[in-house]
C-alpha cells in the first residue's frame, strides 16, 4: 500500500498533480522529493501566463544540499503560483502534499493518463 495520496497523479520526476475543476490542476513535489532535497531555502516558480510543454523545465527548488529542476507533468498555461512560498519555502518540507507550488489550466485532460498512480509511483521510488 502506498503512503502517497491515492487521489493524486505522479510524474517520474517527483511532481504530484491534483485535478480540480475546469481542467485546472495543482502541482507540487512529493514527500519523497522533499526528503531527498532536505530543508528547502528557495523556490523559483514559473510566471503566471507562461505556456508549458510536457516535461518542460519550469521551476527550481533549492535546499541546503542542492538545487533541483522541476518539470511540467502536462502541457498547459500557468494560472497561479503559491505566493506564500517566496517567504516560506519550508512549507513544502512541513507537508509536501498539502503545499502546492503552482496551478495550470491543462490543454488535454488525457495527458493525466500517462502519469503514475500512487502505487506505481511507490514502486518507482522503491
Amino acid at each position: 500500500m502506498s503512503q502517497n495520496p491515492e487521489e493524486l497523479k505522479y510524474a517520474v520526476t517527483h511532481e504530484w498533480v491534483k485535478l480540480e475543476d475546469n481542467n485546472i490542476i495543482k502541482i507540487g513535489i512529493t514527500d519523497f522529493a522533499q526528503e531527498e532535497l532536505g530543508d528547502l531555502v528557495y523556490i523559483e516558480l514559473p510566471e503566471v501566463g507562461r505556456q508549458l510543454a510536457v516535461e518542460e523545465q519550469c521551476a527550481v527548488v533549492e535546499s541546503v544540499k542542492t538545487a533541483s529542476d522541476l518539470f511540467s507533468p502536462v502541457a498547459g498555461e500557468v494560472v497561479a503560483i503559491n505566493e506564500k512560498l517566496a517567504d516560506e519555502p519550508e512549507l513544502v518540507n512541513e507537508d509536501a502534499f498539502a503545499t502546492w507550488l503552482f496551478s495550470m489550466k491543462i490543454k488535454d485532460v488525457d495527458d493525466l493518463e500517462r502519469l503514475l498512480d500512487a502505487d506505481d509511483y511507490e514502486q518507482a521510488i522503491s
